[in-house]
């Protein structure tokens, strides 16, 4: 089974406030999205690949009621709460907080933990308290999988090594996913690899023989989890990431990255073929 996501941010913001999104309305943004893709993933086959979009929360009401029947996608959300309701417990005192009931009660099916976005975030709150327990961050990210998949969702959960990190990624790698699956059902979750230290302009990403050794490594520590490169999945790599044996699929985020930036459902249409072709 392969596994093709996509995660896509803050993306709907207009392009006149500072934004990459000049493919429609705000309003319309996440509907047009599902609309225009559906139809076309269903040639592949539920049996052959898993697609789940994971959009900002004011979109997923929209995104879920834009699908048809029978519809391939999964709408997720971008990340849950470390708490949540509970019959006969707490009923919802989590203002600002996104719990995972409240979003499986939206119509979502999954979610995405742990981005390297989240993770800086969840650093730098520790860090204005003065703490520097850096495994800290991967506890929390662990309560917020094991709510997650006790709500009903399926979890991709991203891993990943900064620049400073990698004379000793194993070390890294391995705690994060020992730290983050403790105690969870890892047949309801992906692990997604990032590798931080080559995410951005101007940086170089990993080829095959690094990402496959990455990948062997992680399904070594987990048993054989399924495995996704979450560096980015475009056009011009999908055919090497769809070559690599221990590699699972990958996470897409912005299609286009030069001239009119953003995401576009036709260009990730076809980074979708050339994967498909080439897996």
């Amino acid at each position: 089974m392969k596994h093709i996501y996509l995660n896509l941010k803050r993306f709907d913001i207009p392009k006149a406030l500072g934004g990459v999104n000049g493919i429609a309305p705000i309003e319309k943004w996440a509907g047009s999205i599902v609309g225009q893709t559906q139809e076309a993933l269903k040639e592949y086959g539920r049996d052959k690949v898993e697609f789940a979009m994971y959009f900002p929360e004011a979109h997923l009401i929209p995104a879920v009621e834009a699908l048809c029947e029978d519809s391939p996608l999964q709408i997720g959300c971008q990340g849950v709460h470390r708490e949540d309701t509970a019959v006969g417990g707490n009923f919802g005192a989590f203002t600002t907080s996104r719990t995972a009931n409240a979003v499986k009660a939206i119509g979502c099916t999954t979610t995405i933990i742990g981005h390297c976005e989240e993770r800086k975030n969840l650093a730098g709150i520790l860090a204005e308290a003065g703490v520097a327990d850096v495994p800290a961050v991967n506890r929390l990210l662990n309560r917020e999988i094991l709510k997650a998949v006790e709500s009903g969702l399926q979890v991709l959960y991203c891993i990943g090594e900064s620049m400073e990190e990698q004379p000793r990624w194993q070390e890294v790698l391995r705690g994060q996913l020992e730290a983050g699956l403790f105690g969870v059902d890892k047949a309801k979750v992906v692990i997604a690899y990032e590798p931080v230290w080559a995410i951005g302009p101007g940086k170089t990403p990993p080829d095959s023989e690094y990402i496959t050794k990455i990948g062997c490594f992680i399904k070594e520590v987990t048993g054989g989890m399924d495995v996704v490169y979450g560096g980015g999945l475009k056009a011009d790599n999908a055919q090497m990431l769809a070559s690599i044996p221990v590699m699972d699929g990958g996470l897409i985020a912005l299609t286009r990255f030069q001239g009119e930036i953003g995401f576009y459902p036709e260009e990730y249409l076809e980074i979708i073929r050339i994967y498909m072709e080439h897996a």
